[in-house]
């Protein structure tokens, strides 16, 4: 488990990046409203933007963490409608750390949903999101998204069979 107030460095494709201590599963949701915008948070602990993606807890399913991320993450409750795909590759690697200690170097296997709003309010929580806001496609390049995390969001926008990689 990774402690609040830690500091998170993603590496893609980096052939330098420490070798991965874990692998755990993650949930994240893609989600779009009716004008096609996609829905992103600015972590806290990269400055980057991304969509809700959190940790699968024991106890509870994929759906379950996706859709509780999301209201933990942006005050907005949705529903699962679909699959966009399992992303797994090697190339990224998360390390966690908590001053200059590594608590842990992960490859994460991440499981990502389509989902709809279907009430709450954005409302960032203060501890994972800087910011929520709604994107039109077309200005996603304007964003700071890291590789991995634009991956999952060009295969939602593009494509409705679902990615495993």
């Amino acid at each position: 488990m990774v402690a609040k107030g830690t500091k998170r460095v993603d590496y893609w494709q980096d052939p330098q990046a420490p070798k991965p201590t874990s692998r755990k599963t993650s949930a994240s949701v893609f989600v779009q409203d009716d004008d096609g915008r996609v829905l992103l948070l600015r972590r806290v602990d990269n400055d980057l933007w991304t969509i809700p993606t959190g940790g699968v807890k024991k106890g509870e399913t994929v759906g379950h963490a996706g859709v509780r991320e999301c209201r933990e993450e942006t005050g907005l409750d949705v529903e699962v409608t679909g699959l966009v795909g399992v992303f797994s590759t090697p190339d990224h690697v998360i390390v966690y750390l908590h001053g200059d200690r590594v608590d842990e170097v992960r490859q994460p296997i991440n499981i990502c949903l389509r989902a709809r709003v279907v009430g709450g309010s954005v409302q960032p929580e203060p501890s994972e999101a800087q910011e929520v806001c709604w994107i039109a496609p077309g200005a996603l390049d304007d964003y700071p998204i890291h590789p991995a995390l634009r991956l999952r969001i060009d295969h939602g926008l593009a494509h409705t069979d679902p990615y495993v990689s």
